[in-house]
């Protein structure tokens, strides 16, 4: 079989996704086990791959699924938690005494405080913790999960303290002994100083895209979320956008330089966090405004625009300070911290892996670490808390009680979109001798890309965290495959694998089951195609801003700084301006 036609059979899966969620806006529930069987079907008769290795991907798939669901149900019932013992009131007080201005909350919440979170632990823990906080201050549920989901970029390929790098792209690139000689004939004895370097390559590109993110976040959030419907809102805070951005990129860059790809994203979250709440404490280059930008009324909100989980005041409540209510979100933290930390022994004492047998005499042998997940942390601050804040036994079993259905609610989506992905990362070593699904679509779109895929390399690599759903699982993939296409066009590979790590990154924004869970902890089941329609824009500009500047550099030797890529990176660049300049004008 041809490897365009491959290629194209590879991408259904992917079109029927885009299909059904995208185009006809189906729920995930509904769209997925479409999807599932449309990969099943692929798997069993294209690439005839044994239908005892098709049931041991669905079985892994729902295990995968399991501890998704866990995660959900842990972020989920941490906020109702703190919504009975008062302390979301407290922070919701906290966060209007430094601005009532919705754009200046989403971009210390979503951006900075999600990188913080991303750094700490990853595994869509941003989007667990900063989604339904921005609900709980106030802010649509639809318009929560879109800046989280946008913001899952520049911090993700040094989520989990360097995981998508350490582990993605080390083990995508590390069992082949040319890397290895490639390493060494370039200078680096040490294999671990060789991953140094491509994580200071993708500190680079992700640190460009990303000065726009925080601003991006903002005008989606005017546009499409605000009473008047306007990007122009958005970008009267630009400049206090791009001072957020350039607060937490720099620091980021200083660290991935200094000390690896283990604390950009962490150190650079917090440095950001301090200095950008002490400057919009003290004014600096916040909006001059006669009133704060605000949301409509809430009777006046699209009825889509609102998930299932509602916050509430409860009257019961007594007055909380402030630092107490966020101390159950300062032990998140702490606990991610001290146990994801190589340094410190926590991390090997709850690293115990439940591993099941190999299925149906396969190599796929389902594991989870139950002490080690996001999951069991969270439940853990949700029991100081309890004791913390003094909160009576009738609300704390009403947190329980309906987190546990909040949670029940995304399993319908959950179980078969996960599994899908796994039939989907699994299907080598059918009768038919094809390369597996994604390896087949990547290798059509080379064939066509020839020397121009340096522009599409990251595109590659955010198809694999859309259907993976990790950037970890996305690099361990197609890292050695970009590593591959780097050589036989004849730039240096390690720029093409920073490429994928970056696209993979961006992927996130757009991931199924990423969406799919952070719309589940506020309750907007439903409507994940939706949330991928206002995402996918934001994901394009970053994969081709990212594309265009790595082809401006592994091609600068041949054509000079005038390229094809330099002239598309200074096309968006002038976009940019433009569209500040022309939306910050007077009418």
């Amino acid at each position: 079989m041809s490897t365009g036609l491959l290629c194209v059979l590879a991408l259904l899966p992917i079109i029927a996704v885009a299909f059904f969620l995208v185009v006809l806006r189906w729920p995930a529930s509904r769209a997925m086990p479409i999807c599932y069987f449309v990969a099943v079907a692929l798997a069993l008769f294209v690439w005839k791959v044994p239908g005892w290795k098709v049931a041991a991907a669905s079985i892994n798939g729902l295990v995968i699924a399991g501890t998704l669901l866990y995660i959900i149900f842990g972020a989920i019932l941490l906020l109702n938690t703190l919504q009975e013992s008062g302390g979301l009131r407290a922070i919701r007080k906290g966060f209007t005494d430094i601005t009532p201005d919705r754009r200046i909350q989403v971009i210390i919440i979503a951006w900075l405080f999600g990188s913080l979170m991303e750094g700490a632990a990853g595994f869509g823990t941003p989007a667990a913790i900063c989604v339904p906080l921005l609900v709980g201050l106030g802010f649509p549920a639809l318009a929560a999960v879109v800046a989280g989901m946008i913001i899952q970029s520049t911090p993700v390929s040094f989520g989990a303290a360097g995981t998508p790098i350490l582990i993605g792209v080390n083990r995508g690139l590390a069992s082949e002994q040319a890397v290895h000689d490639y390493a060494l004939q370039i200078g680096y004895t040490e294999w671990t100083d060789f991953l140094a370097m491509i994580g200071w390559r993708v500190a680079i590109l992700h640190a460009i895209a990303g000065v726009l993110v925080p601003l991006i976040v903002v005008m989606f959030l005017t546009r499409f979320f605000g009473r008047n419907k306007s990007f122009r809102e958005g970008l009267r805070v630009w400049k206090f956008a791009i001072f957020a951005s350039l607060a937490m990129v720099i620091p980021y860059l200083i660290v991935a330089f200094t000390l690896g790809p283990e604390f950009p994203s962490l150190l650079g979250g917090l440095v950001g966090l301090i200095i950008v709440t002490t400057a919009a404490r003290r004014g600096f280059l916040m909006p001059r405004e006669d009133e704060p930008w605000e949301f409509d009324k809430k009777e006046n909100w699209n009825p889509d625009w609102t998930g299932k989980i509602e916050i509430s005041e409860n009257d019961s409540n007594n007055a909380m300070g402030l630092m107490k209510a966020w101390v159950p979100y300062l032990l998140v933290v702490l606990l991610l911290i001290v146990t994801r930390l190589s340094a410190l022994p926590l991390k090997e004492w709850i690293s115990w892996q439940v591993t099941l047998p190999k299925l149906f005499g396969t190599e796929i042998a389902p594991n989870f670490q139950p002490l080690y997940l996001p999951g069991t942390i969270f439940i853990l601050v949700s029991f100081i808390t309890y004791f913390l804040h003094r909160i009576d036994v009738a609300s704390y079993k009403r947190a329980w009680g309906s987190s546990l259905k909040a949670g029940l609610a995304a399993s319908s989506a959950l179980v078969f979109t996960v599994p899908m992905v796994q039939v989907f990362i699994n299907s080598d070593g059918g009768a038919a001798g094809c390369p597996k699904m994604p390896i087949a679509l990547a290798e059509g779109v080379a064939a066509l890309a020839g020397s121009a895929w340096p522009i599409f390399s990251p595109f590659i690599g955010g198809i694999g965290a859309f259907v993976a759903g990790s950037n970890t699982i996305s690099n361990m993939m197609f890292s050695l495959f970009q590593f591959d296409v780097g050589q036989r066009i004849g730039v240096d590979p390690s720029w093409i694998v920073a490429l994928q790590a970056v696209g993979g990154a961006a992927g996130n924004m757009i991931c199924v089951h990423n969406v799919v869970a952070a719309s589940a902890v506020v309750g907007l089941l439903g409507k994940e195609g939706l949330v991928i329609r206002r995402t996918l824009v934001p994901f394009v500009y970053y994969a081709l801003l990212t594309g265009a500047v790595g082809y401006s550099i592994v091609w600068f030797g041949r054509d000079g700084a005038l390229n094809l890529g330099s002239v598309i990176a200074a096309l968006i660049a002038v976009g940019a301006i433009a569209v500040i300049r022309c939306g910050t004008k007077e009418k």
